[in-house]
């Protein structure tokens, strides 16, 4: 199973693609899941499909060697003429972020490592922040060393924040926090607590947060497919 870590070694890409009804996600994901199970391409490493929950939509977590060994994907006659169109016509919003793993952090019972797999129970959470680029660094701190916090949570698993590089339907810059949650439920209650209830550490946080990001947006998935080169 693919695991996440702040090494410097990958790129990350996240594919996010949102509908706006179920059997569109689910032409979605048999699409996604064809590719993934055809994928040769140089420098590919894994890709790990996941199905929205909150919302209609689908999320791709993929690992690459390198920004040109995407880009070769990418100027493709594949990918141009077929894959590209075929996902315009049953999605609402395309959005392809290319990404820096720069943050990890698990609760310590997972041992230090983030693992994302089909096997596991995660409900997983994406989100994506807008941010201007003078201020992208301060989000990364706000959204991760400065969340030691979040451990203590009922329902915490696991957050990573990714720094955006580059993107495809999103315009300036922009981080991503990709978090683990044992359920909804606990997941919908972090999200519930009233702010008067919040730990002083969460209102801090918080508020930088909410000073330095220009727009936000989120959903909740499941893992549902996951393959690595040479499968």
């Amino acid at each position: 199973m693919p695991k996440i870590a702040a090494d410097g070694q990958y790129l990350t890409v996240l594919n996010l693609f949102s509908t706006d009804a179920d059997e569109k996600q689910e032409s979605l994901l048999g699409a996604m899941r064809k590719i993934v199970d055809a994928a040769s391409y140089e420098g590919w490493i894994s890709s790990t499909v996941h199905s929205g929950v909150e919302k209609p939509g689908t999320a791709n977590f993929i690992q690459w060697h390198s920004h040109e060994d995407l880009e070769a994907r990418y100027s493709g006659e594949e990918f141009k003429h077929r894959t590209l169109p075929l996902f315009r016509e049953i999605t609402t919003s395309i959005r392809l972020l290319q990404n820096e793993v720069v943050f990890t952090q698990q609760k310590p019972e997972l041992g230090g490592v983030t693992e994302i797999s089909p096997d596991r129970d995660d409900l997983t959470v994406i989100e994506v922040f807008g941010v201007a680029e003078e201020n992208q660094e301060g989000l990364v701190d706000a959204l991760g060393p400065s969340q030691e916090w979040l451990v203590d949570v009922p329902g915490y698993r696991t957050h990573t924040v990714l720094r955006g590089l580059r993107a495809r339907g999103l315009e300036g810059a922009f981080v991503v926090s990709y978090a683990q949650w044992d359920d909804d439920d606990s997941y919908r209650a972090f999200r519930a607590q009233r702010e008067e209830e919040w730990s002083a550490a969460r209102q801090k946080t918080e508020s930088l947060v909410a000073e330095l990001a220009t727009s936000r947006d989120w959903n909740t998935y499941r893992v549902l497919y996951t393959r690595a080169a040479g499968q």
